[in-house]
């Protein structure tokens, strides 16, 4: 008597695919030419053991899980796992799989994929490869603008402080100075006090030495409070997230990201109200610059460096960037990126 779904089988004899006919408690009732070639197992010893015995171990739990559906009425389609050939091989199949509950038979096809898996794999690891190779410049450069940034702030900074003490004690402590050499001293420290400024806003921007001290929202709000106050724009910021489902590197690009929408709306929108937001979407944190100002055509505009830059770093940080903007209708950019910590309330 014919096996079940002997018919069927024979149909696909011929087929490069994988087929096979298991039964319902886990054993090959049935196989075709291409099972054997792919696993290197003779017919005889696929049916004497249960088809656990030839699954990759670290696949097991999820094959038995699957198939569990499967028996249960549930259609297998687009499944993979792997199964260890008889030389020791991992070969990669794709299954489709259904169960015949009148026969109490899984009839199942499956491809092999693993050369496909093998060019993920491989493309993964030089992924990985240069996703380390970015971070690590990236890591070098922003060590090299802290250093920078510490001498600005502490030693330049410093130095043009005590200077204008000088200065300023000079006036105070001379009488008869009056008169032009008076005014001129009054100047120079007038001077100084603005340089000491620039150079304390300098120092901000090369390294936001807050970021590390008080924390990504208090630093983007103080990045707000200097754009309001050499703009003349408003610009709210807000935030709904957890900081430690960031990790630092992410923290530091969203405030680069930052930084550089800031700039390109000083030079390029026209806006009069600027708002950031971080929230906490899910099992995702999303940034959003948002402006008011004159907008673009988003198919026509060129890649500036600005947008460049702001692409580069949504994508060193596996962030999903979206331009949204509309000629006369303002811009709003958004970088989502997967959540990194679970931090508690």
């Amino acid at each position: 008597m014919d096996s079940p779904g002997s018919d069927m089988f024979t149909f696909f004899e011929m087929t490069p695919d994988l087929v096979c006919i298991v039964s319902k408690d886990g054993f090959f009732k049935k196989v075709n030419r291409a099972v054997i070639e792919q696993l290197g197992y003779t017919e005889a010893e696929l049916f004497s053991g249960h088809i656990s015995l030839f699954i990759h171990p670290e696949d097991m739990e999820m094959t038995m899980r699957e198939r569990t559906k499967l028996l249960n009425g549930t259609s297998l389609e687009n499944f993979e796992n792997r199964y260890t050939a008889k030389d020791g091989r991992i070969v990669w199949l794709h299954w489709t799989s259904i169960y015949l509950p009148d026969k109490e038979v899984v009839f199942a096809i499956a491809k092999d994929v693993t050369k496909r898996k093998l060019v993920e794999k491989e493309t993964e690891e030089k992924y990985q490869k240069f996703k380390g190779l970015v971070t690590h410049f990236k890591n070098s450069i922003e060590k090299d603008r802290k250093n920078l940034a510490f001498e600005l702030h502490e030693d330049l900074a410093q130095l043009a402080a005590v200077i204008k003490m000088d200065i300023d004690w000079i006036s105070a402590n001379m009488p008869g100075l009056s008169g032009l050499p008076k005014s001129r001293m009054e100047h120079a420290s007038a001077l100084l006090a603005l340089g000491i400024k620039k150079i304390r806003k300098i120092s901000f921007t090369i390294s936001p030495y807050m970021l590390d001290m008080l924390g990504l929202n208090k630093t983007i709000q103080s990045l707000c409070n200097e754009f309001v106050l050499l703009n003349n724009i408003p610009c709210r910021f807000q935030s709904t997230y957890n900081e430690t489902d960031l990790t630092p590197e992410i923290k530091l690009d969203f405030f680069r990201i930052c930084q550089e929408s800031l700039n390109n709306i000083v030079l390029h929108a026209n806006a009069n109200s600027v708002k950031i937001g971080i929230e906490d979407i899910g099992d995702t944190i999303c940034m959003y610059i948002t402006d008011d100002g004159k907008g673009f055509d988003v198919r026509q505009k060129k890649q500036t460096s600005g947008l460049t830059g702001i692409r580069e770093r949504a994508i060193s940080i596996n962030g999903q960037l979206t331009i949204e903007s509309k000629t006369g209708k303002g811009t709003r950019i958004c970088i989502a990126v997967a959540k990194q910590f679970k931090g508690s309330d």
